[in-house]
């Protein structure tokens, strides 16, 4: 293992491991502080310029095409910047394409595709299939192949879980929530119909959501659908139909140029396998003194969650103690307890050893 100097606390910095709003990177934090009183000679903030301006057209037409560089995301998809979140999306999904028959799949993974479920059942059919279930390929097979979608969540933050390949749907439209991974791995986008994210995770702050949609699903909403939320509206006003979260959508573009110069997806795909195994080789070899809750088949790159012994006043000091160590938000959520660290592409390697190193010395400590 490369080992950190403890000296890099030293200034007083400290590292978050928030599930989100998340860590940006430093180099795009410097860049909007220099350009937070005057952007491109303008005079003015990003904060205060009007969506309508050519100036701030520019910075929303940067940040999409980006983005699908990033991706390859092909000229048949559309790029939405919207508000509303991912819990937002919950809604807008069913509300634009639910309608062609009333029906949806919904493949249940945890926190979020749970919730998802709950909200699109308010406006059609929903058949909600099991993760064990849809892994086992026991109810593949019983899907409703009338259904206008099949929704799944790629990485569940809440209980750590990441699905390590395409679900196969046997034609019905494929959409996907992708918050807490998207820009961490490759994927095909085009066998997806939608994809969409909620910036604060690995993209940006919170705000905007990013929706990636293609063409032939839009112009099916309901009439129920609020303007707001209309994906063709959104898609022929370039996301520029009332004003839009302008700031987010900004830093969101200097996130995407970030990663493009640190060697695109590729570079943060590396990354994020050298980061995850770090901590996961410490729980793995702890003969017991952590322990990962996930199957190892479909632990989360981005979220870690473990326990330490099941012992909540253990992990009451190893929470302590590493804030002490300047590393902060890795409580485990409120609905699971325990510690999550979450890795995503703005936490450095360096960062994560430093954390991998405690957690060895602080294991050594209470086993002495």
């Amino acid at each position: 293992m490369t080992t950190i100097n403890s000296s890099m606390m030293s200034t007083g910095k400290v590292i978050n491991f928030s599930a989100g709003p998340s860590k940006l990177p430093e180099d795009v934090m410097l860049q909007v502080q220099k350009e937070l009183l005057n952007y491109g000679d303008s005079g003015i903030s990003v904060l205060e310029m009007s969506h309508r301006s050519p100036k701030f057209t520019a910075i929303v037409e940067h940040a999409k095409e980006t983005v699908r560089q990033l991706l390859n995301i092909p000229d048949n998809y559309k790029i939405l910047f919207m508000a509303g979140g991912g819990t937002g999306q919950f809604a807008a999904l069913p509300l634009n394409l639910i309608q062609k028959t009333g029906k949806a799949v919904y493949l249940v993974s945890g926190t979020w595709s749970t919730k998802a479920a709950k909200e699109a059942a308010k406006y059609g059919k929903v058949q909600e299939v099991k993760l064990d279930s849809f892994l086992s390929n026991t109810t593949n097979g019983e899907l409703d192949q009338d259904a206008s979608y099949f929704y799944y969540c790629d990485n569940e933050t809440v209980h750590g879980v990441e699905l390590q390949f395409i679900p196969e749907t046997n034609g019905i439209p494929l959409v996907a929530d992708m918050s807490s991974n998207i820009l961490t791995r490759h994927f095909d986008i085009t066998k997806f119909a939608l994809v969409f994210a909620g910036a604060q995770k690995n993209i940006g702050p919170a705000g905007v959501t990013l929706v990636i949609i293609r063409e032939d699903m839009l112009e099916n909403a309901l009439l129920e659908c609020p303007t707001v939320f209309n994906y063709s509206i959104m898609a022929k006003d370039n996301s520029l139909h009332n004003t839009p979260p302008c700031f987010s959508i900004y830093v969101t573009g200097l996130v995407f140029e970030w990663i493009k110069q640190q060697g695109g997806v590729e570079s943060m795909e590396k990354r994020s396998a050298e980061k995850s195994q770090l901590i996961y080789d410490i729980i793995d070899h702890s003969n017991g003194f952590y322990s990962c809750p996930v199957a190892a088949h479909i632990r989360s790159r981005v979220n870690v969650p473990f326990r330490i012994k099941n012992d909540e006043e253990l992990e009451k000091k190893f929470l302590k103690m590493v804030e002490e160590k300047g590393m902060i938000q890795l409580k485990g959520h409120r609905s699971v307890g325990g510690i999550r660290a979450s890795l995503y592409n703005a936490v450095t390697v360096e960062e994560v050893v430093y954390l991998a190193e405690f957690m060895k010395e602080f294991m050594d400590k209470s086993q002495s």
